[in-house]
């Protein structure tokens, strides 16, 4: 029941592609572990167990380590985005842009111009 509970968790861990996966139930808790390819992952993971368990739940241990420590997230621009939308996707806030255009100088020369496929890095904030 309780890995039922939290099924839209595991979810979110297989399209992350979470290295080293552990899912067990043990006293009618679930104990997850994994290590995430970067901290933007580890945040959503916690993001889903917290919609379906709470604030602070109870019927659940996660261990999520992070594989990827110098940046926050990899991006890869699809059409019609913006460095803006982007940042607003990421951080909650679209003028934090220029952390971003910041992050890709070595790619960008212009924060108003970015092309699909382009791999973006997302900095840590």
């Amino acid at each position: 029941m309780v890995k039922a509970k939290y099924q839209n968790v595991l979810d979110l861990g297989e399209k992350f592609k979470i290295q080293n996966g552990d899912v067990k139930v043990e006293d009618n808790k679930l104990h997850i572990k994994g290590t995430a390819n970067t901290q933007y992952h580890k945040d959503r993971l916690w993001d889903e167990i917290k919609a379906s368990g709470g604030e602070n739940p109870n019927d659940i241990m996660a261990d999520i380590r992070v594989a990827d420590t110098s940046v926050y997230a990899r991006h890869t621009v699809e059409s019609g985005e913006s460095l803006s939308k982007i940042a607003k996707h990421y951080y909650k806030d679209p003028m934090k842009y220029n952390a971003i255009f910041e992050a890709n100088k070595n790619i960008l020369k212009n924060p108003d111009v970015i092309h699909p496929g382009q791999e973006l890095v997302i900095p840590n904030l």
